[in-house]
């Protein structure tokens, strides 16, 4: 790097804005400002050994520049001055680091995935999370107030919505049908809310790290259980994806917890990894994306056991026929017992408890010294 003695930059060394010294007094004047006292005389006479100054630091810089510190000078070729700044603003001459274009090479997406994972778990260590409850569901299934007033906004619109064509007025009939259902579902907004707050709660205490929400860092479903655990003074952890439209995280996550993923693999390894248990509320593909990887992990045994509760059980049983797969031979009737179905924040958590306790993995175990058991 060229010091600052011979350019001063402004921003990026290959983005930025040079200015070369004016002569070489201006250079002159900057060393020997830099110049540091006088070396102390030797103590206890001069037979005495006396070990010299330290060098300075690179912020202290050097008594005097090395040869690379100022650029030829344009007495010696004219334009070096603008072959050097052609040189400097190339993107070749930016750190590898801070490349962005360089790192978005299909040949470095090995190191992107790192990227993607280390980013996400140095923080999550750091903040001291050591175990979650992950909670998924439908990003639609808004607050019962908003589904309300979008169903009353879309029954006030006209018969005839816009446009022309017969199959118009049906169109907006489906519309209107949708939004209904949408509406009968918001319970469950307030339901994924609650279990938030339980959560937040349990153990010690909103500052108990222990187990935290996680969820996929969206609104709906997700950013009810995000709120819960805001509604209780407790941080809360999102995990969101890079997508190529526009999207924006909930508003209640921890901001120190709300972690973005280029990768769709690395995320859904993150919440596994300090998974205790996977909560599906009604949702679509991405809901059944993870629920059914969560599955596969725990049938094939890639994963400890987990327990896996799915909230709304006639939504569930008509999206999700798990006898049709047990009679039709291609599941063992044993993996029907891989999850549970339940209606309540009360059911959800008081199972998951249970769960872990007839499994010998209290959620909260008692501290080796033998003190009691922190109530859940």
């Amino acid at each position: 790097m060229i010091a600052r003695s011979a350019i001063d930059q402004s921003g990026h060394a290959a983005r930025g804005t040079y200015r070369f010294p004016g002569d070489r007094h201006e250079i002159s004047n900057m060393d020997e400002t830099t110049d540091s006292a006088p070396d102390p005389e030797p103590r206890g006479g001069a037979e005495r050994a006396f070990a010299p100054a330290p060098a300075k630091t690179c912020v202290g810089g050097r008594r005097e520049p090395l040869p690379w510190h100022r650029p030829k000078e344009a007495e010696d070729d004219p334009l070096a001055r603008d072959r050097v700044l052609a040189i400097l603003q190339d993107p070749s001459y930016r750190l590898a680091d801070e490349d962005v274009d360089f790192l978005a090479r299909n040949d470095l997406r090995g190191l992107r995935l790192q990227l993607d994972y280390y980013k996400a778990e140095l923080q999550l260590e750091q903040h001291g999370v050591e175990h979650t409850i992950v909670v998924f569901g439908s990003t639609r299934i808004a607050e019962p107030a908003a589904a309300r007033r979008a169903l009353r906004l879309l029954k006030a619109q006209s018969g005839e919505p816009p446009g022309t064509g017969p199959d118009k007025g049906a169109q907006h009939g489906r519309r209107i049908a949708i939004a209904e259902r949408i509406q009968a579902k918001s319970h469950y907004y307030d339901v994924a809310r609650e279990l938030g707050q339980r959560i937040a709660q349990a153990g010690e205490g909103p500052a108990d790290t222990r187990i935290m929400v996680m969820t996929g860092g969206g609104p709906g479903i997700m950013e009810a259980a995000n709120r819960g655990a805001f509604d209780a003074g407790a941080k809360s952890i999102g995990l969101n994806i890079a997508l190529p439209h526009e999207q924006y995280p909930n508003p209640y996550i921890t901001p120190e917890l709300c972690l973005r993923f280029h990768y769709f693999a690395l995320r859904k390894l993150h919440f596994m990894m300090r998974a205790r248990a996977l909560v599906a509320f009604p949702g679509g593909y991405g809901t059944f994306d993870e629920l059914f990887e969560t599955l596969t992990l725990i049938q094939t045994r890639k994963i400890n056991p987990v327990p896996v509760v799915l909230v709304g059980e006639a939504y569930w049983r008509r999206a999700f026929d798990v006898d049709f797969l047990v009679d039709e031979g291609v599941i063992a009737a044993e993996d029907r017992d891989l999850f549970w179905y339940a209606e309540s924040a009360a059911e959800i958590w008081d199972g998951i408890v249970q769960w872990h306790r007839d499994n010998g993995t209290p959620l909260y175990p008692p501290e080796a010294s033998g003190a009691a058991p922190v109530p859940e």
